[in-house]
């Protein structure tokens, strides 16, 4: 569904709308707006907020049609309030969950245009963060998977989507930053949504080789894409990923996508976990578990949806996207708990759990990122069920060889609304993945710390190279719809942020 947010001079009372919205701070008096939709309605809106009790809570709202005639005072058909919180609390990530709830709000009324204005702040003066947080979380929360509703799930006509919506700013320095803001978060949405449809998909619509085929269609002007081949994979020595893949029927398939704009001074990696689907292999997941594994190469899919827009936000850094897409399979080839199989680096590794597979492959995924010597190597994964029981489902978790990356994510988070924890590379839990019959085994076998000793078996294939790894297990999947701007299934995680922490070089 396309949807468009334009800038106009007009009032908020001037532009003919559905629902006209006006937002008001916890405990504040009406005023601006708000007090301008009042008045046009002869204070019906203020006797209904004292009536409904209604505090301003952040993303509360009412919305009530007009039934007298306005003439030219407003334009509106329906007018709504919504609530921004404690105005002391205020943050762009409130914004953003604002603007989310209004398309909720104008989907629940069935509005195909709103207008309103952006709320007033004390502790954020940049109009361009203003209004791309606002317009992301618009955006965010109006994205829709249907590809697999069939003729039962024919669209009403008679439904409306919100089509249009217009933001009042009548101050012309602002104006021209507000549409720089609403540009970016079309950018960082449409490459988040794109993400989304892929990890929504099946697992029978979404191989390696398919997976590697999405990859190929970013290819631009200073962007280009290699595909490994399984040949090619064996003979780069990437034994590890191959064993993941072999009970499959599908073969392993490697991407290196490759940014390179001119004068580019740092050189990053961005690596992705890539399992299109996750069955536990012969250390088989429990059904109740298993039915989301599609999801497992959400990693692979935010590196591509990266990827895909470096050359719009016009990025002054070399970016290397990588990932190795396997199946994981219980098939009669499959690789076996107990055997050997020996990594890109020739590191030996004891497979004791074939569940335990993401890390197997992004051994020889993080290798070979760190072939080509970057500056940085990030990887994503959906690594640990550990991750979701220590930070919940909202919250992915960073562990870094390096503190002053581990900080700029975190600050890049914190900006993005995409919610990132730090937690510890313990070195004693390293011995907790030292094998007595090879150099690594695939896991801990303590009773706790699933998170930490998986990055503790990751950090020895990238030596001394500043690295983060992300744990995204909980906040890339959804079936508890806690965030207004993230609807039922993929979320996309990342995208936002990495774009983010790249933009700073």
């Amino acid at each position: 569904m396309y949807m468009k947010i334009s800038i106009t001079p007009k009032e908020i009372n001037e532009v003919s709308a559905d629902i006209a919205i006006a937002f008001v701070y916890q405990g504040a008096k009406l005023s601006g707006d708000a007090l301008i939709l009042d008045r046009a309605v002869s204070g019906s809106l203020s006797r209904l907020i004292l009536q409904d009790g209604f505090e301003a809570k952040t993303g509360q709202c009412i919305c009530i049609p007009i039934l007298q005639d306005t003439g030219k005072v407003l334009l509106a058909r329906k007018i709504a309030v919504v609530g921004l919180g404690n105005k002391k609390m205020f943050t762009l990530d409130v914004l953003r969950r604002v603007g989310a709830t209004v398309a909720k709000m104008s989907h629940a009324a069935k509005a195909e245009k709103i207008i309103c204005s952006m709320p007033e702040s004390s502790n954020i003066k940049d109009a361009q963060k203003f209004s791309q947080a606002f317009a992301e979380g618009v955006l965010l929360s109006s994205y829709r998977f249907h590809t697999y509703h069939g003729t039962q799930k024919k669209k009403d006509p008679k439904q409306k989507e919100l089509k249009e919506v217009y933001i009042s700013e009548s101050r012309n320095v602002h104006a021209k930053n507000s549409i720089l803001g609403i540009t970016q978060a079309e950018t960082l949405v449409q490459a988040t949504n794109m993400v989304r449809d892929l990890v929504n998909l099946t697992s029978a619509d979404v191989t390696p080789l398919v997976l590697a085929q999405y990859a190929k269609k970013i290819i631009g002007k200073n962007i280009s894409v290699e595909i490994l081949s399984q040949e090619k994979m064996k003979k780069l020595g990437m034994m590890a990923a191959l064993a993941v893949a072999r009970g499959s029927v599908h073969p392993a398939v490697g991407v290196h996508i490759v940014y390179k704009p001119s004068g580019a001074k740092k050189r990053i990696a961005l690596v992705g976990k890539a399992v299109t689907f996750d069955s536990g292999g012969l250390s088989l997941k429990p059904a109740d578990k298993m039915h989301t594994m599609k999801c497992d190469m959400a990693g692979a899919a935010t590196v591509i949806g990266v990827c895909s827009i470096l050359e719009k936000l016009k990025l002054h850094v070399e970016v290397h996207g990588i990932f190795l897409a396997v199946e994981n399979m219980p098939g009669g080839n499959a690789y076996r708990p107990g055997d050997i199989v020996t990594a890109m680096d020739g590191t030996t590794i004891e497979v004791l759990n074939t569940d335990a597979e993401g890390r197997v492959t992004l051994a020889d995924a993080l290798t070979y990122a760190k072939s080509f010597s970057p500056d940085v190597i990030i990887d994503l994964a959906t690594l640990t069920g550990a991750c979701i029981v220590a930070l919940g489902e909202d919250i992915a978790a960073v562990l870094s060889n390096d503190k002053k990356l581990a900080k700029k994510l975190l600050d890049a988070a914190d900006e993005t609304g995409e919610p990132l924890w730090e937690l510890p590379l313990y070195e004693p839990y390293a011995d907790m993945v030292k094998s007595k019959i090879a150099d690594l085994k695939n896991i801990g076998g303590g009773s706790g710390g699933g998170t930490i000793t998986a990055a503790m078996f990751l950090r020895p294939f990238v030596g001394d190279t500043p690295w983060a790894h992300l744990d995204i297990a909980g906040p890339s999947y959804t079936e508890k719809e806690s965030r207004p701007d993230q609807p039922y299934g993929a979320s996309g995680y990342g995208v936002r942020l990495l774009a983010h922490f790249l933009s700073g070089f």
